[in-house]
């Protein structure tokens, strides 16, 4: 699942007109990149959640086809934030464990990796993250031993004389959807609030670490950057495109 119904405020006046995932990044919209890399990695069906000029986004990618995957749309008439975004497009998931990522963020990772770490270790659910000095702005993920998380936002489990390793959730993650069985139907919601719980029930929540390219395209500032960082080579969309059969 893409999340890709937001506002994309603080990327106004841009985002007035165009939503932030077609925002176009070297010439190709934000959330094509992530299309392309899901399709690299053996992933066939994409459930997009809409609300901001969300028809705009539907028009633009259509059945999918073009990308060789199938995509199914959940629209929200009212946002419903990452709970309940995820919630109201649980339908789709057949109660089986799902990738979350957002629209408007890049990023270079082994999906196919990350999702065999999440089968074979039998996590509720694997939050990638990323080591980052300013860890605790972004929203501070604290990592215990086996890779298991132990709090986010400093919620979670108690405080321990065990040391943990700072980091940041990266916007990407995989959870089984039973998890979603607490959160309410059309109400807004975070989905870190579950996320909390299960960690208090002491439920398994796993974290995996990024070490390759990322970038929250939140900010004109950012925006420009990962213009630069594809010029560059940082990040290169061919790297995605399958050879031709």
């Amino acid at each position: 699942m893409i999340l890709a119904a937001g506002f994309g405020t603080r990327l106004r006046p841009l985002t007035n007109t165009i939503p932030k995932p077609l925002l176009p990044v070297a010439g190709t919209p934000l959330i094509v990149w992530n299309l392309m890399l899901l399709k690299q990695h053996g992933f066939r069906d994409v459930v997009i959640n809409l609300h901001h000029l969300g028809p705009m986004i539907e028009q633009a990618l259509g059945s999918g086809a073009q990308f060789g995957l199938r995509l199914l749309y959940s629209h929200e008439p009212i946002i419903l934030g990452t709970g309940g975004g995820i919630k109201q497009a649980e339908r789709y998931f057949s109660n089986e464990a799902v990738l979350i990522l957002n629209g408007d963020t890049l990023f270079d990772l082994d999906l196919a990796a990350l999702c065999a770490f999440h089968h074979d270790r039998k996590a509720q659910a694997t939050l990638v993250l990323r080591e980052d000095p300013d860890a605790v702005k972004w929203g501070l993920v604290e990592v215990g031993a086996d890779d298991r998380i132990v709090r986010i936002n400093g919620k979670g489990r108690a405080e321990t004389a065990l040391p943990t390793q700072p980091r940041m959730f990266a916007g990407i993650h995989i959870l089984h959807s039973r998890l979603l069985r607490d959160i309410p139907r059309e109400v807004a919601s975070s989905i870190i609030d579950p996320y909390v719980a299960a960690i208090g029930r002491g439920e398994s929540l796993l974290g995996y670490d990024l070490k390759g390219y990322w970038s929250d395209v939140g900010t004109p500032e950012r925006y420009g950057q990962a213009e630069r960082d594809v010029k560059a080579g940082l990040l290169r969309l061919e790297d995605r495109k399958l050879p031709s059969a």
